[in-house]
């Protein structure tokens, strides 16, 4: 966790923009957002889906080394063939791995990297990290510091919720496709021991720590179930200063391989174990809550 704030310079290629952060949550279509966002001829998104600047920070529920992550990404470039200038100048990937790896370091590269890639028609910026709704209320309080040194760059944040039970079970799905022999499926019930995976289901307190450093017209929260809506989609638009286009809802992205059912047992203990987070949400939300969730 930094230890004082970085005094960094304001970027002019951003004064008079938006800046949007999607902070997940985790399994909530982040993956097609960053795609139809990025569809927008004024919306300038990182070719990184997730940069995970703030949450390499603030590392208490991390699922991983996203340091080790951001440098192992740029190693995977650097051990390709081929000419790695060519291919450094031709590759928005490439250079934005790099980016990333000089966010560990140097705290103004993250701003320089959304100047770099800042066009003529640009009105917006996008950050999408899932990882950032877990935080905790000093990450979102140095999140603030941080664009707070932007004066004339206006930050927006968005958070989606989905189904708690939903978003865990396609959590666990997502973790056994990416690591096999998890088996997390069938090992459910280590999940609801486990503190950065329960951490994302934790809806409350994501909200509390927005709740107490954002003012309420700075955050947007959307619900899965209807993100893929022309009305959502047109409202989130509006919320970030962006012209609407159409989004292709038929291309979901980021699906998991892994088909498994959820069991009853399962589904009981974690209807149980996430009680308090419908609660929360019902109280928060009221009717605009989906039907179809199980609480």
């Amino acid at each position: 966790m930094p230890d004082d704030m970085p005094t960094l310079p304001e970027v002019d290629a951003l004064k008079g923009k938006t800046f949007l952060v999607c902070l997940g949550a985790a399994k909530c279509g982040t993956s097609w957002l960053h795609n139809y966002l990025d569809s927008l001829s004024d919306m300038t998104v990182s070719p990184l889906k997730e940069l995970h600047f703030f949450n390499a920070k603030f590392a208490g529920l991390a699922m991983g080394d996203m340091q080790a992550l951001a440098i192992k990404r740029l190693a995977l470039h650097l051990n390709r063939e081929g000419d790695l200038v060519d291919t450094l100048t031709h590759s928005p990937d490439f250079q934005a791995s790099l980016d990333a790896v000089q966010m560990i370091y140097d705290e103004s590269a993250y701003f320089a990297h959304f100047a770099r890639l800042a066009r003529s028609e640009t009105r917006a910026f996008c950050d999408i990290t899932p990882g950032y709704s877990v935080l905790g209320p000093n990450g979102m309080d140095y999140m603030a510091k941080i664009f707070a040194t932007q004066p004339e760059l206006r930050l927006r944040l968005l958070l989606i919720l989905r189904d708690p039970v939903d978003r865990l079970w396609s959590q666990l799905r997502h973790l056994e496709e990416i690591n096999p022999k998890s088996v997390a499926t069938k090992r459910w019930e280590n999940a609801l021991k486990s503190q950065p995976i329960m951490g994302r289901c934790d809806y409350a307190g994501t909200v509390s720590d927005l709740d107490m450093t954002f003012g309420a017209d700075q955050v947007c929260y959307v619900f899965y179930e209807d993100l893929f809506a022309e009305e959502t989609l047109r409202d989130l638009c509006d919320f970030v200063g962006v012209e609407y286009r159409p989004g292709a809802v038929s291309e979901r992205q980021n699906k998991s391989a892994v088909t498994a059912d959820l069991p009853d047992a399962a589904r009981e203990a974690f209807r149980a174990a996430l009680d308090g987070q419908y609660a929360f949400c019902r109280e928060r939300f009221g009717p605009r809550i989906p039907a179809s969730w199980a609480g």
